[in-house]
């Protein structure tokens, strides 16, 4: 299939561009419209309903409106009849199916939902105008989640334009070099030379130096995934987190990572703490490299409620000196954004190793003065703390809108009580 991806043309869906209840646009692939023409029978259309089947198997979305052409791979497809509203099917299927789709997957390596176990789901079909109304009380909790994701994004670009600008463009330096003005307070500006000096990384700020991972971390090892039950043996509970985790801990949503159960010895060692960095070394696909990246902070530790940490198929990264924490997580994941962590990768069949030892030896990046360190490290804190705190107000938001269904379709609460309910939630 990879063979037929192009530049430009007509969207091409995984079940990676399927989050719950919405499309996204993450690292999309395009398929020319002869192509498209062949494989008619996956063909989508805007308000269909899609199941993804291996990956995420049950996450459920609609084709919005502005998807007017588009075809897919690896997803169920439902064009919903008159009798059933499609934005109450993807509710429903998101919410109340979800014990339906675990019973029915297959597969002993790599889970997956089917078309027919799709088809023998039972659904409760209320009168269609109270399947909207249930929907639309439903979507105006999405509407609050979406408004905090697009702010934490907003956040979040505003992060990592400011590592670019002052760490690989060095946008200050260039100023001052060049006499103009920074366009930043005089009290940051300072700390920023007026020159560039030669280096193994070619020009750099005069004064910085170059350094590697290897000479600023104090901690590495690997993770455990456990025991999925509790014994004398392995007694510790935490949550795992997975490298199919990360994407959602990147967004400040705290995901579905497992419990598992360590012995003592490896709790003790693999507790996550503030500035950790979980890496992803192992997975990846052809087109998707390994390393991705996730910050450990205070509030995402709290949230979690039970100790966090991580899996065989990662590694943590603890840092001698907290404030590179930052510096580091922007780095790495400005690396993997760009694609240059598929050159550190091992293996070329089967599942792809991250080589870290190489990458943390060998990648030398330009060392700021510890003032501009401090300083970045507290602009990052600041933004992390505020999209935490709305990635929060979104968990209990989602799980408030996954509790109302079934009570709304049982007549355990009525819709204009519901509607109350919201009020007093969003107010």
């Amino acid at each position: 299939m990879a063979t037929e991806y192009i530049d430009h043309g007509i969207p091409f869906l995984r079940s990676l561009n399927v989050d719950r209840f919405k499309i996204n646009s993450s690292d999309i692939r395009y398929i020319s419209r002869d192509f498209h023409s062949r494989i008619s029978k996956s063909r989508l259309k805007p308000g269909d309903v899609v199941i993804v089947r291996t990956g995420k198997p049950g996450t459920c979305a609609v084709i919005p409106g502005e998807l007017l052409e588009s075809n897919c791979s690896d997803l169920v497809i439902v064009r919903c009849g008159s009798e059933i509203f499609n934005r109450f099917l993807c509710y429903y299927v998101n919410s109340a199916a979800t014990n339906h789709i675990a019973a029915h997957l297959v597969g002993a390596v790599q889970q997956h939902f089917n078309v027919a176990s799709a088809k023998t789901m039972e659904i409760p079909l209320p009168p269609i105008q109270e399947q909207k109304s249930i929907a639309h009380i439903l979507g105006t909790l999405d509407d609050k989640i979406e408004l905090n994701r697009k702010t934490n994004e907003t956040l979040e670009a505003m992060a990592k334009a400011l590592f670019k600008s002052w760490f690989v463009d060095f946008d200050p330096v260039k100023a001052k070099a060049e006499g103009r003005p920074t366009g930043l307070p005089a009290e940051i500006s300072d700390l920023f030379p007026d020159s560039f000096e030669d280096s193994e990384l070619g020009e750099i700020p005069s004064g910085w130096g170059t350094t590697c991972l290897d000479e600023l971390t104090s901690f590495v090892i690997g993770g455990d995934w456990g025991k999925d039950v509790w014994s004398e043996s392995e007694p510790a509970k935490v949550l795992c987190l997975r490298g199919a985790d990360i994407p959602s801990l990147q967004e400040f949503a705290m995901g579905k990572p497992p419990t598992r159960f360590l012995r003592e010895s490896s709790f003790h060692k693999r507790t996550l703490v503030d500035g950790d960095i979980v890496l992803e070394i192992s997975g990846g696909s052809p087109d998707q490299s390994t390393g991705r990246p996730v910050l450990i902070s205070p509030q995402l530790i709290k949230r979690a409620e039970t100790p966090l940490a991580c899996s065989n198929f990662c590694r943590l990264i603890r840092f001698d000196d907290l404030r590179w924490s930052s510096y580091a997580y922007y780095l790495v994941l400005s690396l993997y954004q760009s694609g240059e962590m598929f050159q550190y990768e091992t293996g070329t069949t089967g599942i792809k190793n991250f080589g870290y030892k190489y990458f943390a030896g060998g990648r030398f990046f330009p060392k700021p003065p510890s003032a501009l360190l401090d300083l970045f490290h507290c602009q990052v804190k600041s933004l992390h703390s505020s999209c935490h705190r709305r990635g929060e107000e979104s968990d209990l938001l989602s799980k408030t809108r996954d509790a109302l269904l079934p009570k709304l379709i049982s007549g355990e609460i009525r819709i204009p009580d519901a509607e109350k309910m919201l009020e007093e939630v969003l107010s």
